[in-house]
């Protein structure tokens, strides 16, 4: 039988899964970056509170 890889429900490796979330955490991070810099401009330009 060939060797069968261990998976999850997703059907990634665990290492694969690794990788993915590493992407995943790190485009998070910077599209929380650039909302927050776009919210800090749009305040400065016209405040609404």
């Amino acid at each position: 039988m060939a060797e069968e890889k261990k998976t999850s429900l997703s059907g990634l490796t665990e290492q694969e899964a690794k990788e993915f979330h590493s992407i995943f955490v790190s485009s998070f991070l910077g599209f929380t970056a650039i909302a927050v810099v776009a919210h800090i401009l749009v305040w400065a330009w016209r405040p609404w509170l």
